[in-house]
This record gives C-alpha cells, structure tokens and sequence, in this order.
C-alpha cells in the first residue's frame, strides 16, 4: 500500500514538473502545395515538381516567449524553397536556398513582433532560410480539432480552409502521412484544403491550392 501511495505521488509530481514547464501553448495550422497524405507512389511520382512552397502559422492560446507574454496573438510563416520540402519523408532532397516572409499578429506591440518572429524561426528552424519581409497584418486563425476544421485568413495574403478528410477523399488506398509537419508540434493530423492561397509579395511566386490533401492541424506546448 505504502510503495503503492508512493508511486502514485511520483507519477502526479511528474506531471506537475511537466506542466510547470510549459510556458506556451496554442494551435497549429499548416498547408503545402503538395498532398501530405498520399500513396508512397504519387509521392515519389510528384517530388522535385510540387511542394516547394507551404505556410506555417502558429496561435498562442496563452504564455510567455522568452519573458514577453504573447497570449493570444498569432504569427504566420510564409516558405518557398528551391525544392520539395520533403523532409522527414524519407527522401533525399535539399530544397535549400529557401525564402520566407513573416507576417505578425498586428495587435502585437514591437517587442511582442520581434518575439513572435523569434518563435517561429525557432519552431521551424529548418525551413525558415532568407527572411525577405516582415508585415505586421491582421490575422484571424480557429482551430476545430474534431471535425478538423482550420480557418486562417493573413491580411489579403493568406487564406486557408480545412476539413476532416473522408473516406472519398483516397485515391490509392494506400494513403498514410507521407510528409511529417515542418514544425514542432504534437498531436498532429492531416486534413483536406477546402481554400489554401498565397497573394503576398517577396517570394517571386503565388499560388492556391484548393481540393488537396496538404494541410495539418495540430498543437503545441513549450
């Protein structure tokens, strides 16, 4: 009973140390122009062609960076590399050089901007590359988790719209998540891109990628 007692008070301190630790949490939204769920086949088929470009954006539910308190503001990364951003998909590609524009929360104040774009180039340090633009934009961002319904809208850059995918949406029937996230994150989960746009400047290119497979909800906590 005794060593019984013990464990249980071990195992309920544990998960206080853990959350104790956690100094920021919120929601994860992601699209590529590529589908993330797919057959290894039209992967294999597509890379080197598509998925070169994504958008990354990030929801601060509540907590500090670092010190700044960043609750419930929101910070959005823009990619577009030389190549398939494939990795973590068990391919070889180097889609260095990459460039990429941030666009901040503009109910941010300043140290709270140079905060969020800290963050993002930390969480997605891999893809970050060449910063060419920073915009301060209104940002509205809702995550569903059940019916993965994912809703961003950056300004007049970036839209997006996601729901859960169905059975119909398969086409191999050997689909599984080819590409993992290009973020840290957990709890992650493919969904179908109803509306997935890119209108802004400094990357050379824009694209809408409707009708696919591309896009990830998920969580974070640090």
């Amino acid at each position: 009973m005794l060593r019984s007692l013990s464990l249980t008070v071990g195992v309920l301190l544990g998960f206080s140390s853990v959350a104790a630790a956690v100094e920021i949490h919120g929601g994860y939204l992601e699209s590529r122009t590529c589908d993330v769920y797919t057959g290894p086949c039209f992967a294999n088929a597509e890379v080197g062609l598509t998925g070169r470009q994504a958008i990354l954006a990030w929801n601060v539910d509540e907590g500090s960076y670092h010190g700044i308190d960043l609750s419930g503001l929101k910070v959005v990364l823009v990619v577009n590399a030389s190549d398939t951003l494939a990795l973590g998909g068990g391919m070889v590609v180097h889609p260095d050089p990459i460039k990429s524009v941030v666009l901040v929360d503009d109910q941010a104040d300043e140290e709270q901007r140079e905060a969020l774009i800290r963050f993002a180039r930390e969480r997605a340090d891999r893809v970050v590359g060449e910063i060419v633009r920073v915009e301060s934009v209104p940002i509205e961002m809702s995550l569903d988790h059940i019916d993965m319904v994912g809703r961003l809208k950056a300004g007049a850059e970036v839209e997006m719209l996601t729901r859960k995918l169905n059975h119909g949406d398969c086409i191999c029937t050997n689909e599984t998540v080819f590409y993992p996230p290009l973020a840290d994150v957990d709890n992650s989960e493919p969904a179908f891109t109803i509306a997935g746009k890119f209108e802004g400047r400094g990357l050379g290119t824009r694209w809408s990628i409707p009708g696919t497979r591309s896009a990830f909800l998920a969580t974070f906590a640090y």
